[in-house]
């Protein structure tokens, strides 16, 4: 059975590199209409428009900073003003500092942009998006984690500090939109093959480090990631809500 979207809606953000560019890919490969966030590189979201099928007649990209409740709001209202409907929600934008950070290093500044982006930045389009989704009665929200949200991440503490708050949001909100039919799940990836990492992975001893420590012996693709998110946003995930997808290549066997 193939999993289709036809003439469906789907929302994502950071939509314009990594994971998010592939889920949007991805989705519209699969019959979805969809409109996604970037948050500075113009040519890079073009690039993905074009890669789709149908093009910008049916994938839309939108400047915006998910951390501002007001680009929040241009993004979702966008959606329903072009296609009426949203049907699902990828809350994907994030951000990852490469060069270890230990916490008595770490600026005010720093946290309260980790925070913004992972956490809050969630939070804005989720607000802005649920009346829409009870106004319909039912609708998908996918958020990317990570791995590092369950077991913490050393001197990235702030990474994981967001990411373990994204995962505790997800489980309260799938309990709370579950009377709407809204099921609210979480998507926990490890190491992938993005240029977030690429200052870690084009290390040699980094990257051996880093793939002798993955039973499956290799990082993620993006497509790797975005094919869960597809689950869950299929008609194949319908009676899934709370749950945390570990998508890590068994390299943390988190719960």
């Amino acid at each position: 059975m193939d999993i289709r979207l036809d003439n469906q809606v789907a929302i994502v953000t950071g939509g314009s590199r990594g994971i998010g560019a592939a889920t949007v890919k991805l989705f519209a490969e699969c019959g979805s209409n969809v409109v996604f966030a970037y948050r500075s590189n113009a040519a890079a979201a073009e690039a993905v428009v074009r890669s789709c099928p149908g093009g910008n007649e049916r994938v839309i990209a939108v400047r915006a900073d998910v951390a501002k409740m007001r680009d929040a709001r241009k993004l979702i209202e966008t959606a329903v003003t072009r296609f009426s409907r949203i049907d699902a929600l990828v809350a994907n934008a994030g951000i990852w500092p490469a060069d270890p950070l230990p916490i008595e290093r770490m600026t005010e500044r720093e946290w309260d942009e980790m925070i913004a982006i992972n956490l809050k930045g969630v939070f804005t389009v989720i607000n802005q998006a649920v009346p829409h989704m009870i106004e319909r009665k039912g609708g998908r929200i996918i958020v990317v984690s990570s791995t590092a949200g369950q077991r913490g991440e050393s001197f990235h503490t702030h990474y994981g500090a967001s990411k373990g708050g994204v995962i505790s949001f997800v489980k309260g909100l799938s309990t709370e939109l579950a009377p709407h039919h809204i099921l609210v799940n979480c998507v926990a990836p490890g190491w992938v093959d993005t240029d977030m990492c690429v200052p870690v992975l084009t290390q040699p001893r980094e990257a051996r480090r880093i793939n002798s420590g993955i039973p499956l012996g290799r990082v993620a693709r993006p497509e790797e990631v975005a094919m869960p998110i597809l689950f869950l946003a299929s008609e194949m995930a319908s009676y899934i809500t709370g749950e945390i997808l570990n998508v890590n290549g068994g390299n943390v066997l988190c719960g």
